[in-house]
């Protein structure tokens, strides 16, 4: 009915057949929107036997009724009607948006549209609005689409004043409580406003979009009163109504200045409209004094500041931050129901690693004739980082560079062709001939590690390795800085470093060259300048390594499915919760100013841990057929400890195992992209993240490249399709600067929403997705050792555009010295083109220090040419 408040004449709207309900104006017209079963063909017969009923004098206790023959209609002034909704179910309590564009409403249509498990129909029987659901559609029908997916009843959705977000109800499974929530039009954003626990409904928002009216019945069951809040949930509700029995269903007239409801306080029988003014001014003052609260929202906040804290030191594997940080989080997976797994006492998996190692007197003796000479300190000789410990005695043999590339890369170098090494010392240079052409350069590039030399030289029968920095090369003649190495063992080889003095004295035992000229031999490639035997010269390396063992910890737990079986794979939804400490194990990008300062990580990774532990709050509230694993791996910025010790663990089983999904760096979205990578892992995931992306609206970047720099890579080795979440690089990363207050909170949340679901519709498919094995493309296969030039820029990673976007360049580097800068689009390096980051990669490898380098980036829609000189990286 509508009721004139002038006149105080009513008349109907609806069609006075079957039942009616939840009715609304659309702003700016005469048209009324309304839900209605009377097109039901039983709807006479049923309504005939109501009408006897109450005439009996019987009366049967109320509860709603979420009729499946309820639609939506509209009728206009005439009495025209036209009906919106068509899918069997319950679809009802729908509202207008402040413009008449838009109808938000709740429907159980999931309930009766597709097939359902014998435990989900009776469900149904017992209780259809479990299945009701949050639904958004055009004022004309069309459109229509899903916004909420938690079990239990989401109902009663009203606009905000100014169209931004819904206001609704959600009850819990068993329906007995209900809270009141708002979200984004696109179902993102989802934040509950009240934690009553009791019976909190009917939301309304006021006119000043400032604060919400609802009624609950927190000071009893049959006592409901009208309480307000704020919009954003940050004080305690304030109540507004003192009469006992019921006061509820609050709607403020436009202008809001009064305020209509629903009450029993006439003392007479049934509920009556009531209308009362409304003190605007009053209510704002409440609020201001009411206490503050603090939001289920607010989660994220707590989770990324307690990790990404001075208090952690940056989280470093193995030390006391990692433990504080492990605690955060089991107590978090403990709250929301997360349990050990199967025979696993507790939320915490050790593994053991190297932590550090020492050079604890490394010495070479050189003996020839009646020459003797010893050589000691770290300024001389040092033993490389995975050196053997082990005193060593035997002739030397000079192998040029010390490269092997296979033959299956089509290009034939062999350092060690002519030469026999058995039970001899190498002697090797570092790095790669400085003067070939630029393609053969990137293909020395790549087998130019350290370890990969050591190994060449072990598997020809070698005693023992020295390296030397030739005179031509970058960091020419300096001892190599002994690197933090996390293998938990050596290479099966003595191997050491020597500074250019030392190698030049070696050399004056060669009567036909110096040390500078055998690498000038080399350095254009020339397959005639081969190695040779230094004469009459032999050596005594003896090298003192302490390796330093200590343990890490992973955190994984089990939220059980409701079909678990030995026999049904897991999924299992991860991040890593390490980072670099104070910066010393190899991998910061700090600048001299910042050196040895904590290095926060809250984007690398306290967002992703903090987004996984957010989906476990919402992942215990939704039903999934599988066990979901919840996994928070450290030692991955070692090289990825943790998850590889896991996937080669006792617990890991691979057939057990039905995909992994990761999330790495998710805190910091720029222009609403969020990069979905491995994707080419399994055909399954196309549509599933076409899908989910649906109730949270990204503008999602698929890669399918799954060898990526982070854990899913330990899954993708072992055969399990994997996905990984990501944000983008940017200017903080691996920096101090990488702290909480540069996260995007609402974004986050919408990231973690997309995760619990993606995980939630993995969980619940019959089949698991299959595997898909990609062929992994070439890339530098030394690892940092063989990148000698350092250029200062930033690559974005999220990007797959034609060329390299850079996502930043770091402050001081020779990038922002030539010019460079965060947003440019690398099209060209030193005269090769730049497709992508394989491409910057191969060009990197090929570049001389301290030789200027052509650089054509694109820059809002132009194209300009600087110079880069790179610098050598220590």
């Amino acid at each position: 009915y509508l009721l004139d408040l002038a006149t105080g004449d009513s008349r109907r709207v609806s069609p006075g057949q079957g039942k009616t309900t939840c009715s609304f104006i659309r702003p700016n017209s005469s048209e009324v929107l309304f839900g209605s079963t009377h097109h039901d063909p039983r709807s006479e017969e049923l309504q005939a036997a109501e009408y006897a009923l109450r005439e009996s004098g019987n009366e049967r206790r109320y509860s709603w009724d979420y009729d499946p023959e309820m639609e939506i209609w509209t009728a206009d002034e005439a009495g025209e009607l036209t009906r919106l909704t068509h899918e069997r179910g319950y679809d009802a309590e729908g509202s207008y948006s402040p413009d008449g564009e838009w109808i938000v409403f709740s429907s159980t249509r999931d309930g009766y549209n597709r097939t359902l498990s014998a435990e989900e129909k009776k469900q149904l029987e017992l209780n259809a609005s479990f299945f009701g659901e949050i639904y958004i559609m055009r004022a004309d029908g069309s459109g229509q689409r899903r916004l909420t997916h938690v079990d239990g009843y989401d109902g009663g959705p009203f606009f905000f004043p100014d169209g931004s977000r819904i206001i609704w109800r959600r009850f819990d499974t068993k329906g007995l409580t209900a809270e009141v929530w708002s979200m984004k039009l696109d179902g993102s954003d989802q934040r509950p406003l009240t934690e009553f626990g009791a019976m909190s409904w009917a939301p309304y928002v006021h006119p000043s979009g400032e604060y919400v009216l609802f009624a609950s019945n927190k000071l009893g069951f049959a006592n409901f009163e009208i309480y307000m809040v704020d919009v954003e949930g940050s004080k305690e509700p304030v109540r507004v109504t003192y009469t006992d029995g019921f006061d509820g269903l609050p709607v403020p007239t436009p202008d809001g200045r009064k305020l209509a409801w629903t009450s029993t306080r006439h003392q007479g029988d049934g509920g009556q409209i009531f209308l009362a003014d409304w003190n605007h001014e009053a209510a704002r003052q409440a609020l201001v004094a009411a206490p503050s609260r603090v939001a289920e929202g607010d989660s994220l906040v707590r989770h990324v500041e307690r990790l990404a804290s001075d208090e952690l030191e940056g989280r470093l594997t193995g030390t006391e931050g990692e433990r504080l940080a492990a605690d955060y989080i089991v107590a978090e997976l403990e709250k929301v129901g997360v349990k050990p797994l199967a025979g696993q006492e507790g939320l915490r998996l050790p593994f053991d690693f190297t932590a550090g190692t020492k050079d604890v007197g490394t010495t070479l003796s050189l003996s020839a004739g009646a020459d003797k000479e010893s050589f000691s300190g770290t300024d001389k000789v040092q033993a490389l980082s995975f050196s053997e410990s082990g005193q060593i005695t035997g002739e030397v043999i000079f192998a040029g560079y010390g490269l092997v590339v296979p033959e299956s890369q089509g290009f034939e170098y062999d350092s060690y062709a002519t030469l026999d090494v058995e039970g001899k010392i190498v002697l090797a240079l570092r790095y790669f001939p400085e003067d070939m052409d630029q393609e053969s350069r990137s293909k020395l590039a790549r087998y130019s590690g350290l370890r990969y030399k050591a190994l060449q030289a072990r598997e020809r029968g070698a005693k023992a390795l020295i390296v030397v920095t030739g005179p031509n090369s970058p960091n020419g003649g300096e001892v190599i800085p002994m690197a933090f190495d996390t293998a938990s063992s050596g290479s099966g080889i003595v191997a050491a470093s020597i500074d250019g003095q030392v190698g030049e004295r070696l050399f004056e035992f060669v009567t036909d060259k110096t040390l500078e000229q055998a690498q000038k031999a080399l350095d254009d490639g020339n397959p005639h300048a081969v190695g040779f035997e230094i004469p009459g010269v032999e050596l005594t390396l003896e090298v003192k390594v302490e390796r330093e063992g200590r343990v890490g910890y992973n955190v994984l737990g089990v939220l059980p499915g409701t079909a678990s079986s030995d026999d049904l794979p897991v999924v299992i939804i991860g991040a890593h919760y390490d980072h670099l400490g104070h910066g010393r194990a190899g991998n910061s990008l700090a600048s001299k100013e910042e050196a040895g300062a904590i290095h926060h990580g809250a984007d690398d990774n306290a967002s992703g841990v903090a987004a996984v532990l957010e989906a476990a709050a919402q992942l215990s509230a939704m039903k999934h057929r599988r066990d979901i694993f919840f996994a928070f791996w450290s030692g991955e910025e070692l090289g990825l400890l943790g998850s590889s010790g896991f996937v080669n663990g006792s617990v890991f089983s691979q057939e057990r195992t039905a995909a992994y999904i990761n999330l790495d760096m998710v805190g910091q979205m720029r222009d609403n992209k969020l990069v979905v990578q491995a994707a080419g892992s399994s055909t399954a995931w196309g549509g599933l993240v076409e899908r989910t992306n649906v109730a949270v609206g990204f503008d999602i970047q698929i890669s399918s490249d799954p060898y990526l720099p982070t854990d899913s890579t330990a899954f993708n080795g072992v055969s399990v399709p994997t996905l990984n979440l990501f944000t983008g690089s940017h200017e903080d990363y691996h920096r101090p600067s990488d702290t909480a207050d540069k996260i995007n909170y609402e974004d986050l949340e919408r990231v973690a929403r997309f995760a619990a679901l993606i995980t939630a519709k993995v969980a619940n498919l019959d089949a698991e997705p299959d595997f898909v094995k990609v062929e992994p493309k070439m890339t530098q296969g030394g690892g940092r050792d063989t990148l000698r030039a350092f250029t200062g820029t930033i690559p974005d990673y999220a990007s797959e555009i034609q060329g390299l976007l850079l996502s930043g360049v770091i402050g001081g580097g020779p990038a922002e010295e030539a010019g460079l800068r965060g947003g440019d689009v690398i099209v060209e390096f030193g005269g090769q083109k730049i497709a992508n980051i394989y491409d910057y990669t191969y060009a990197l490898d090929a570049v001389k220090v301290g030789q200027p380098v052509q650089v054509i980036v694109e820059r809002d829609g132009e194209r300009h040419e600087l110079t880069l000189v790179p610098r050598a990286r220590k």
